[in-house]
């Protein structure tokens, strides 16, 4: 019997990478590890795939500084960029690439005094008014960096899909078009094409790519991951620890908000928002007991969260239950919950055991 476990496995990720090629042949590819590895291990994530991409992407210099501790000699990119002038040196030294997206990163590189330059990716806002420059000022922006001593001569330009996901809308095309008309005619490589624009945009597979979620084995979409061919790297398990009768107009957890119809019979499983599980979620969520789905009935609990097993189950003591993965899509669990996936597998705190595996 075993607590709230994260089983992550090895062959599933190189088997998405791998999709992943072949969807994108001509692109290289920055694996996106932020988040320790959208909840995977950062470590063991960036180890495995060191071999299989040509790069990796972090959000926080702590995450890069983190990599390069573990021996990861690829080159990796802050995809926001530098929070203070003081991380330059840091990231002169470590090697790490930066995105530049106002004014106030461009005049620290511009004021810096640096042991060598650093590789910059230019961030244009082609429409998600998150980050990035306006795109009339981007040969504004070109010209300073490449006078700048401190940047690389490799100058790199990059952007972020908004809609990526919504096959009937045509504003990705607007986002690409906008991004290969601010970039046209300068030298430099290309990347705009994240999880979404790697499966739906195919003309977006620019020069390199930066598959994030789907490298993980889950969809960006509610559709499940195992349409497109992915499989899931992580399956989130428990075990029952208690499996108890219960009468009939009898209510479950605290509030009293469930109340049985009928006689049945009560799982009880050793996982809770204590582990990362959401607490607010709907009765009915499905959870995976020996086969089949059962719903999750009651409030969440620190530690631990109740099923209604039925009252033929044969369920026992010590049975394994699988939360999200394979059997069940993780993409199932989000859609019931009105989450997303990413929500999920980052949620997760260090009380989740985590087992490598093949």
């Amino acid at each position: 019997m075993k607590p709230a476990t994260a089983k992550i496995s090895s062959v599933a990720l190189k088997h998405n990478l791998e999709l992943i090629h072949q969807k994108a042949p001509g692109s290289k590819m920055i694996a996106i590890v932020k988040a320790n590895a959208y909840g995977h291990g950062v470590e063991f994530v960036a180890s495995t795939l060191e071999e299989q991409v040509d790069g990796f992407g972090v959000a926080r210099i702590e995450e890069a500084l983190t990599l390069r501790s573990k021996g990861i000699i690829k080159p990796i990119l802050l995809l926001e960029g530098f929070f203070s002038a003081k991380d330059l040196p840091i990231i002169a030294v470590n090697n790490i690439q930066t995105v530049v997206h106002n004014r106030e990163q461009l005049e620290a590189l511009k004021q810096a005094k640096l042991p060598n330059p650093v590789k910059v990716w230019l961030k244009i806002d082609t429409g998600m008014h998150r980050l990035g420059v306006a795109l009339d000022e981007v040969d504004e922006y070109v010209d300073e960096l490449k006078k700048c001593p401190n940047v690389d001569s490799q100058l790199g330009f990059v952007s972020h899909f908004s809609r990526a996901d919504e096959l009937d809308s045509d504003y990705t095309q607007i986002q690409l078009n906008r991004f290969l008309q601010a970039t046209a005619g300068k030298a430099g490589a290309r990347c705009i094409a994240a999880s979404g624009g790697i499966l739906f945009w195919p003309d977006s597979h620019l020069e390199w790519i930066r598959p994030g979620i789907i490298m993980y084995g889950v969809s960006p979409t509610d559709t499940p991951s195992s349409e497109f061919g992915l499989i899931p790297v992580m399956t989130l398990t428990s075990s029952l620890i208690a499996v108890r009768r219960h009468k009939a107009g009898e209510p479950v957890g605290y509030g009293g908000t469930w109340v049985s119809e009928k006689e049945t019979k009560i799982g009880v499983i050793a996982i809770g928002y204590g582990d990362g599980y959401p607490r607010n979620i709907p009765d009915g969520t499905p959870v995976y007991v020996n086969g089949r789905i059962v719903p999750i009935v009651g409030r969440v609990s620190m530690d631990m969260i109740t099923v209604d097993l039925g009252m033929d189950c044969t369920d026992k003591v010590g049975d394994e239950v699988i939360l999200w993965g394979k059997e069940l899509p993780i993409e199932t669990v989000a859609k019931h919950m009105g989450m997303l996936s990413y929500e999920l597998m980052t949620k997760l705190t260090p009380r989740v055991l985590t087992e490598y595996v093949d």
